[in-house]
């Protein structure tokens, strides 16, 4: 062993091998084609991410590039890795200057800043809403590839196993390196507006994805549509350009684009008949969320338009897996005067990890046919933004090539022939379903030539764990629009081990609307008959559809008050696409406690254990009416659920749960309403506050089972819009009002502290409080011989004396929890601490929690 360990030291040692990489002092950004060579002349370039690799030399190191002031640097010592900044020339006026103290940017009589005023104030006239109509057509493609791929990378390391997909390897034209598309979407357009009703519609004429989604099947198509979310199109006259689900500010933004960002003025040039001034421009602080490069503006006229942009992010961006990111537009001028966007590009270099391969994903829009007539009133009568032709996914070859603004570089036959080579590997039907199960939750059943009817799943509910059941094992499964387009089925069985005791529930599903694979898809107009025989903590009504998902079932408190639950439903729902959505249903459930939980009435004197002295079921019959306004909200469609992607949409809702007595053995009457409001606002760097705010008000007299519970998170695994030091039950009330804040500040403190901020990890702060009241007529201890009311949740120690798990909170003491936490912890994990400040007195109350949650965010 250390034989081989000295014999590496001595060839690295031989090898003096000198890694470096060149960015521009300005803006942060790599230095491409950059020449580096030693004394003796031989000469190595940059390559697109400003890297460079030379044998260390007893000579001075030069670094030379257009533009851009030549730099010579002395290594007294060798390095794994240096780094040289380049000075732009037209920062200096093409001068040799000697650098001394950095100079101090100031805004205060800047040429650059008084520029980019006049520009601001000129934007309203490139606003192609002025108009009282407006169209045109859009041409996107999309492509998806393995970046910096070589015939050698298929020889050795993690992609030997995939040497069959050297066919697939083409030039991309924009870096010229070896790319390997894996994966192509063409859309067709045309965008429509009105002034009268500001309405603007978009009509897709045509659409073909290749690739993935022929592949990994609906995963594939899932992945497409968070590429196409993620890197949308960049409107720059916009104050705020939402890119990789985040606002970034404009460089030409009305809001704070003075102040965010630092302008220098460059070259004057002539781009066509125009005279343009180039301007770069960079955030005051690279790892904020922000843009750095170059624009080009006519001074030839009054107009203060731009001509030309590229930029990308800053070199020392905190944006997680985007290594560099260049946007490039070019903009024309109308015969009829309007100011228009004609091309724009976007090339994106991607790194999961270091030591997965680097992607590339390539966004080119086109557009044309700009027109300003009438356009007629049945244009606009569809719901919802987007309506999408009947024969858009059946057009042929000839349509596709009139809509091209050149060819697709050979990248379409590029796919087919990757695509071809993957179904052709050895084992492909054994690991596909593997991969898909793991990104899916899901296993099909189907094949290529006989679809999926039926999918085996969520896999993550298969096993978990309570108090009542022990060991709890499920089987779940659910059919698919391939077995029937309008019809569903879903259920599961599930066994306890330690109750002995076999669960089940079935759903029978109807869809008005015809459904691509599942019924969950956007919008839903589905009517609902659903059966439920299993056990249930009463926290569980908080969690998502998946309460007893293995990480859901590690808890933090014990859970012994329980009980099974009985039920059958009929609901049905309607969306729209205005974000409107509106639902009702008939419920009936019986519910036997078990564990530690039991109803007993206040008319027999104190808590009994005798079982004689409870109630062995409750029965509910209820009917509930809802509504939801969500403007502008969008979503993304999986098997097993659909996640929004935007959610800067406010949300407004507002239902209302009538109980009725006698009716299929129902005890009670109630009635419970609840209304709430969420709202997210971006504070520009500062990154974004989410509030929510809930009441509740249970207006009937009603035992505790009736009464309203906090939305308690019991797991360690958090969940939005819920309580994470709440234990189970511990609060009830018939007057409930519950808030929710959170402030994700994006790194903007972390980011500044040295070595931290190497970490690119990012605070969040966040406060929630729960205010409540019990009314005397549902208090068992003001009212302790009321038959309809029961004695609170507790315990019974060894000795039989009864302990209260449940209180009535105090309507002059709010309980309030704080927490404060990092998130972007390996890119994908969020920890955070809890602190409780209220309601502290209890021996047994949980004081403070450390609570953790998968989190994806770029």
């Amino acid at each position: 062993m250390f034989t081989v360990l000295l014999l590496s030291v001595l060839v690295a040692k031989a090898q003096k091998t000198i890694v470096g990489t060149v960015i521009d002092e300005i803006t942060g950004e790599p230095v491409v084609m950059a020449n580096v060579f030693f004394d003796d002349g031989v000469i190595s370039q940059t390559d697109f991410e400003g890297k460079f690799t030379k044998e260390y030399q007893r000579s001075k190191l030069h670094v030379a590039c257009v533009g851009y002031n030549a730099k010579t640097i002395s290594i007294k010592h060798l390095k794994d890795t240096i780094e040289v900044t380049l000075l732009p020339l037209e920062n200096t006026g093409g001068k040799a200057i000697v650098k001394g103290k950095k100079q101090k940017y100031d805004r205060k009589n800047n040429p650059a800043v008084e520029l980019m005023k006049k520009v601001i104030a000129n934007k309203k006239q490139t606003d192609l809403h002025s108009h009282d109509y407006f169209s045109y057509e859009k041409y996107t493609k999309m492509v998806f590839a393995f970046n910096e791929v070589t015939e050698q990378s298929f020889e050795s390391g993690i992609m030997k196993p995939f040497s069959f997909m050297k066919d697939g390897l083409e030039v991309c034209n924009a870096t010229g390196k070896l790319t390997l598309p894996i994966s192509i979407d063409e859309t067709s357009s045309t965008q429509v507006w009105r002034k009268k009703t500001n309405t603007e519609k978009t009509i897709i004429t045509g659409q073909r994805t290749k690739g993935l989604k022929d592949i990994l099947k609906s995963t594939g198509e899932m992945f497409n549509v968070i590429l196409k979310d993620c890197f949308t199109d960049v409107d720059i006259y916009e104050d705020e350009i939402r890119l990789l689900q985040y606002p970034f500010l404009s460089p030409i933004s009305s809001k704070n684009a003075i102040g965010f960002y630092r302008y220098f003025l460059g070259d004057t040039i002539n781009i066509g008949t125009d005279r343009c001034v180039d301007v770069t421009f960079t955030p005051n602080n690279s790892q904020d969320f922000g843009f750095s490069g170059h624009l080009y503006v006519v001074v030839s006229d009054s107009s203060y338009r731009v001509k030309h942009l590229k930029m990308g992010i800053p070199y020392r961006s905190d944006v997680n897996f985007v290594k560099d990111m260049q946007i490039i537009q070019t903009y024309a001028q109308l015969p009829t005067g309007e100011h228009v966007i004609e091309q724009d590009e976007m090339i994106i270099q991607m790194e999961l990890t270091n030591f997965l391969h680097k992607f590339q994903v390539t966004r080119d829009n086109y557009y044309s046919h700009f027109d300003f007539g009438v356009i007629p009133d049945r244009t606009f009568k569809f719901d919802g933004d987007t309506r999408t032709e009947a024969n858009a996914l059946m057009r042929d070859e000839q349509f596709w090539d009139d809509r091209r603004a050149n060819n697709l570089n050979n990248d379409e036959e590029a796919v087919n022939r990757v695509v071809t080579s993957v179904k052709k590997a050895k084992g492909y039907k054994v690991i596909m379903p593997i991969i898909q199960a793991v990104m899916e939750n899901f296993i099909e059943t189907g094949s290529e030539k006989t679809p999926s009817k039926i999918d085996i799943g969520p896999v993550v509910s298969s096993i978990s764990s309570n108090k009542v059941e022990g060991l709890r094992l499920r089987a779940s499964a659910q059919t698919t629009a391939n077995l029937n387009p309008h019809l569903f089925f879903k259920g599961y069985m599930a066994y306890g081990v330690k109750d002995h005791r076999w669960k089940g529930a079935l759903e029978t599903i109807y869809s008005f609307n015809k459904k691509a694979y599942r019924p969950h898809e956007f919008p839903r107009h589905n009517l609902t008959f659903a059966f439920k025989d299993d056990v249930i903590s009463p926290s569980d009504q908080f969690l998502g559809p998946d309460k007893d998902n293995v990480f859901k079932a590690l808890k933090w408190t014990t859970i012994d008050h329980m009980y099974y639950v009985r039920s059958f439903d009929i609901n049905y729902v309607k969306e729209w696409g205005n974000g409107l959505q509106i639902w009702g249903g008939l419920y009936h459930e019986r519910m036997e406690p078990t564990l530690e939980m039991f109803f007993q009435p206040t008319n027999l004197i104190g808590p009994s254990q005798n079982p004689a002295d409870h109630i062995k079921y409750i029965h509910k019959s209820e009917a509930e009416i809802g509504i939801q306004y969500q403007p502008g909200v969008t979503w993304i469609n999986t098997k097993q659920n659909r996640y929004e992607s935007n959610y800067d949409a406010p949300i407004l809702r507002f239902k209302h749960r009538f109980g009725f007595k006698n009716v299929l053995s129902s005890e009670h009457a109630s009635n419970l309403t609840e209304a709430s409001i969420y709202k997210r606002f971006w504070v520009g760097s500062w990154g974004k506050i989410d509030l929510l705010l809930r009441g509740d008000i249970q207006w009937n007299k009603v035992p505790y089972p009736y009464l309203i519970l906090p939305s308690a998170d019991l797991s360690y695994f958090m969940e939005d819009g819920t309580f994470s030091l709440v234990d189970n039950m511990e609060f009830l009330s018939d007057r409930a009002l519950s808030f929710f804040g959170s402030w994700d500040m994006n790194g903007k403190i972390l980011n500044r502290i040295p070595l931290i901020r190497k970490l690119k990890w990012r605070e969040l702060f966040g406060c929630n409080v729960l205010w409540g009241h019990l009314t005397s007529k549902n208090d068992p201890f003001v009212n302790p011989d009321d038959p309809d009311l029961f004695f609170f949740p507790g315990r019974f120690n060894e000795n039989g004396e009864f302990r209260y798990l449940s209180r009535s909170i105090n309507s002059s003491k709010p309980y309030v929890e704080v927490y404060a936490g990092v998130h972007n912890v390996f890119k994908f994990f969020r920890i955070e601490y809890f602190r409780r400040l209220t309601y502290l007195s209890n021996p047994d109350t949980h004081r403070w929690g450390i609570r953790f949650k998968f989190e994806f965010s770029f």
